[in-house]
């Protein structure tokens, strides 16, 4: 278990240190908490704060309150709170600040392992909550839920400035290989185009059935057109060995680019706008909303591009 330390005094730093050493815990003592905080932000790694009551800049209960927002749902981590003082109200105050547990300072031994041990038990517990609540059954990917709170989270990035292209891809004509190679190949195809679009440098999710989405943070347009278009021709090639004889597929592909005042559904509705595009003008192709709204602009009469586009993350075959 890799744990942060804070205590104002040495004495205690040193001798809780020892303890966790002894039982081959990774220790990191701080004397006070806006550092430990920071290292907390930046080690995901951390699983355990033991923090003093008793802090200079702030108060334990305060400390224990900005490390759980730090950890946020997605991130088990267990603080136990270290006091000398026994009354009733502070070990209230320190669990309804956000702390796990509470322990006399200096702690004894025996108490904080069966402490610690009873954390790593609920750590564990957490983090197969948290896998089962974010990731595809399937895929092994991000599922819709989990998508879209990171997208949530990059959206707020991109007000300042940064570049989020997102690109949408449908397997083109699943309900036919369903249909005739059955639902087990199917599920193998939708792992195929999954496993290619992991090897991306992308926040990948499955939102359903066999449509996923894609965001590359940091990269253009171009660059998330060229990513598709690689995926495009990655796909075509694949051949899957089944019952009925070798399935092969083609992907269909929408990408758009993040603009200032843009929410993640905007964004992605202007991607799978683009997609529905692709699959309405012949499929096995990526189609970007820039150029979709140029299609669209020329066949405003409807003669060749006709219904309506597709609501953001609801598979329509086409």
């Amino acid at each position: 278990m890799d744990a942060v330390v804070v205590d104002p005094s040495r004495t205690v730093l040193k001798c809780v240190t020892r303890l966790l050493e002894a039982r081959n815990h990774q220790v990191f003592p701080f004397q006070d908490g806006p550092e430990a905080l920071h290292y907390i932000a930046t080690h995901a790694n951390v699983d355990a704060l033991l923090t003093s009551a008793e802090l200079a800049s702030m108060s334990g209960t305060e400390m224990c309150q900005k490390a759980r927002r730090l950890a946020g749902n997605r991130r088990p981590i267990y603080i136990l709170l270290m006091s000398a003082s026994h009354e009733r109200h502070n070990l209230i105050e320190a669990l309804d600040g956000g702390a796990d547990d509470f322990i006399s300072k200096p702690p004894n031994a025996e108490e904080l392992y069966a402490r610690l041990r009873s954390a790593e038990r609920l750590g564990s517990m957490q983090r197969d909550l948290i896998q089962m609540a974010t990731t595809d059954p399937l895929t092994g990917i991000l599922n819709r839920r989990a998508f879209f709170e990171v997208a949530e989270d990059l959206c707020i990035k991109s007000f300042a400035q940064q570049a989020l292209p997102a690109i949408m891809i449908d397997i083109d004509h699943f309900k036919e290989v369903n249909d005739i190679y059955g639902h087990e190949a199917g599920d193998e195809a939708i792992l195929h185009v999954a496993a290619l679009t992991a090897n991306e440098n992308a926040i990948v999710g499955r939102l359903g059935g066999e449509e996923f989405a894609m965001l590359l943070p940091g990269r253009s347009l171009a660059d998330a057109i060229a990513v598709a278009e690689r995926l495009r021709t990655q796909m075509m090639a694949l051949r899957i060995d089944t019952d009925q004889g070798e399935l092969s597929l083609t992907c269909s592909f929408g990408v758009s680019e993040w603009k200032p005042g843009d929410t993640i559904d905007l964004l992605l509705r202007r991607a799978d706008i683009a997609l529905y595009v692709a699959k309405s003008s012949g499929r096995n192709r990526v189609i970007s909303s820039t150029t979709a709204d140029a299609m669209q602009s020329r066949t405003a009469t409807g003669s060749v591009i006709r219904g309506v586009p597709r609501t953001t993350g609801k598979t329509t075959l086409n």
